[in-house]
């Protein structure tokens, strides 16, 4: 199919690249399906109003139009964007036929029993037909451009694994194959085909829809631009989900991603050393690296999302626990510093949830948790992009591919990969010894950098199959030019055998590596070992990588093989990486060492809403820190350099420093303010609030604390 040759166009996909616009410049957003309130009014750079008929979650709440809500916002100031959910949302009037007649729940998303799979009450997961699509078009779309919404999102094109047997699906599937409908249970190819029309449908709604959207906001003299906030490759994968990903940078329609990684994505249970877990930081880390590499060579607009609570009720003292360290992975990736700071704040600020673990109270957000939460917010408005790395030995990269999605539902031949574990294998035993595993998206071989970085890629078949021949090709020449493939597994998987490019069509393959290895001069189903090509290597381990983590110590052979190829590397259980005046440190358990790590020097912990200055500080395992590190400070200039609040109107004199501070109402702020000399006077609206115990000579700063307010509230230090 014409979709899946996307290597042998990367070069043309770069170029589809256009130039930086308003959209690109936005640095911090966050999605609503509310008109403004003072409680949720955070600050940001822009907003995402949510659907035309706002959030299925929100029915029954009296909600305003579209256009009501779009222009609340605007009169507070912010650049206002459009989101809505491509696969599900408030569409009733097309599936009861009040848009053109006729009924239309037959175009649900339906499992083997019959059953359809449903987001919410009369809100099913869709079949995108081309019916849907005009609707679509039609009612929402058309209506927001018509607005003057100038980016347009459309969320989570998602396609359940296990669904495929409406009659919406049979139809597309004679359609797209020009064969009747096969049940994708009777066998792995059967799967495989069902995914892949998956696959295709999603990727033809977002092409249909931002052409159109283009097109039309051209006609009215409107520069319309086109995101995709989705899941990473890992978690689709994990949740039994397919979705375009990596193969919609092969459409110029597509002007970026928001890479939604968050909590509930996060602490999937994965496999490490024989334990099945919850491990929310080191998955973060995976899946947000799985984001940055995935649009990193297209040259597309990537925002890193983070959300303090999550789609499951919890307690607080878990939001806040995780939300910290997922908040620490995406900060680790010093080349992306747009972001998606919230979704939902209606749920976050005024939602209720448990105390904690202990406790059956439900109470709003914790007072002290609502201020690191916005301390961390608006770090991120001054969160540089730098070009510094995380520590460790660099150019250890792993391998995935789109196909990751194909052969997770339902299990053949009793083969089975639990948790994702053969990914997770090649990953996690070098996450957890403080290694910064990258990793390189196979569709992404095309593009001249994509292994530019990489000195030991590590990749397996049992998981995952090449959808283009041209891969192999791009393979063998970095190896033939000095890289090292690290090839694990025993190609045995019920998947080899689908009817595919590697066995039809002249080739007679028996797996899908022995293509590559083929291209390399290595036999068909080669044993385990060492083979030269060229200047590099290719090392065989006739294990399949899930082996590496279901067993305890099962991932030696794997961490034995690295460090003998790589030439020396360096374990350890942290990670710490500098941005500007920022710090970051995650101290990992399951490690090397069980050791804390000492930092010296004088660092202001944002992670903590006291914000407190410490003469060196301790990091303890299993959990992270965002410092702010006073020795890349000038003492010479005021600044707000940590705040509950965003500072607006700002004005640094020689003897003073004024600004505005906004954040949401019944919140507390919380700041440090440099200052060149201690203070001689502090006016907050106009009434004098000078306390000398909260001025610290030794940082020269200033601790400030008073209620928030949107409206602003207006600060004055002299000195």
């Amino acid at each position: 199919m014409k979709i899946f040759r996307f290597l042998a166009a990367a070069v043309a996909i770069a170029a589809c690249a256009g130039p930086r616009n308003a959209a690109d410049d936005t640095k911090t957003t966050f999605q609503t399906s509310r008109g403004w309130m003072p409680e949720i009014d955070n600050r940001a750079d822009a907003v995402m109003v949510y659907g035309v008929g706002g959030n299925p979650s929100d029915r029954g709440r009296g909600k305003s139009s579209v256009e009501e809500r779009i222009a609340s916002w605007k009169d507070r100031g912010y650049k206002v964007d459009f989101m809505t959910g491509i696969a599900w949302g408030e569409y009733q009037d097309y599936f009861t036929g009040k848009w053109d007649g006729k009924w239309h729940l037959d175009e649900g998303q339906v499992n083997a029993k019959g059953d359809t799979i449903w987001h919410g009450h009369m809100v099913p997961y869709i079949v995108p037909t081309e019916n849907y699509l005009k609707y679509f078009k039609e009612k929402h779309i058309k209506r927001v451009i018509d607005a003057g919404i100038t980016s347009i999102y459309l969320e989570e094109p998602e396609f359940w694994a296990r669904s495929g047997y409406s009659e919406a699906f049979k139809r597309e599937w004679k359609e797209y194959y020009g064969t009747e409908w096969r049940p994708q249970h009777e066998s792995p190819e059967a799967t495989y085909m069902s995914s892949k029309l998956k696959y295709h449908l999603y990727y033809r709604a977002l092409d249909e829809t931002f052409t159109y959207a283009k097109e039309y906001g051209r006609s009215k003299g409107l520069d319309i631009k086109c995101y995709v906030p989705t899941h990473s490759l890992l978690n689709y994968s994990q949740w039994q989900i397919v979705s375009p990903e990596a193969s919609l940078a092969s459409l110029p329609c597509v002007d970026g991603y928001i890479a939604q990684v968050w909590t509930g994505t996060s602490r999937e249970p994965d496999y490490f050393n024989g334990v099945r877990r919850e491990r929310v930081f080191e998955t973060a880390f995976l899946e947000y690296g799985c984001m940055a590499s995935m649009t990193a060579p297209t040259g597309r607009k990537v925002w890193f999302l983070t959300d303090p609570i999550e789609d499951l009720p919890r307690d607080w003292e878990d939001y806040h626990r995780n939300y910290q360290a997922t908040f620490t992975a995406q900060l680790l990736y010093p080349q992306i510093d747009s972001y998606e700071i919230m979704p939902w704040p209606e749920r976050i600020y005024t939602g209720l949830y448990n105390k904690s673990k202990d406790s059956d109270e439900k109470i709003r957000i914790p007072s002290d948790y609502a201020t690191m939460m916005q301390v961390m917010v608006n770090a991120l408005q001054q969160m540089p992009l730098s070009k510094t790395v995380v520590s460790g030995s660099h150019g250890v990269s792993v391998m995935m591919g789109n196909s990751l999605m194909f052969q997770r539902f339902p299990t053949h031949e009793g083969y089975d990969d639990p948790q994702l574990s053969n990914f997770y294998g090649m990953a996690m035993p070098l996450v957890k010894r403080g290694v910064p595993v990258s990793i390189v998206h196979i569709e992404n071989l095309g593009f001249e950098k994509a292994l530019a970085d990489t000195k030991i890629l590590i990749m397996t078949y049992s998981n995952m199959k090449p959808l283009d021949p041209k891969a192999h090709e791009y393979l063998a020449a970095w190896v033939k030019k000095g890289g090292i493939l690290l090839y694990a597994g025993r190609d045995n998987d019920p998947f080899q055998n689908v009817s595919e490019w590697w066995n039809r069509d002249g080739n007679s393959y028996a797996a899908a590596s022995d293509h590559l290895f083929s291209l390399m001069g290595i036999d068909a189903g080669a044993p385990a070992g060492d083979y030269a090509f060229g200047k590099g290597l290719v090392r065989i381990i006739r294990q399949d990588p899930k082996e590496f983590v279901l067993s305890e110590g099962g991932d030696k052979v794997l961490i034995d093989a690295v460090g003998e190829l790589y030439g020396g590397i360096e374990m350890k259980n942290n990670f710490i990486l500098e941005r500007g005046q920022y710090k970051l440190v995650a101290v990992m358990d399951e490690s090397v060492s069980g050791d804390a790590l000492r930092l010296d020097g004088m660092y202001i912990d944002l992670y903590d809403p006291e914000l407190p200055v410490y003469q060196g500080i301790e990091i303890q395992p299993g959990t992270q820190r965002l410092l702010l590190d006073l020795s890349k400070v000038s003492l010479k200039k005021a600044s707000v350099l940590a705040a509950a609040s965003r500072a607006e109107n700002v004005e640094a004199g020689r003897r003073s420093l004024s600004y505005i501070a906004k954040s949401p109402v019944s919140t507390v702020n919380v700041s440090r303010i440099l200052l060149p000399e201690a203070p001689e006077s502090l006016k907050v609206n106009g009434a004098d609030a000078l306390d000398p115990d909260c001025w610290d000579e030794a940082s020269h700063t200033y601790l400030l604390r008073f209620d928030n307010d949107p409206d602003g509230v207006s600060v004055e230090f002299t000195w």
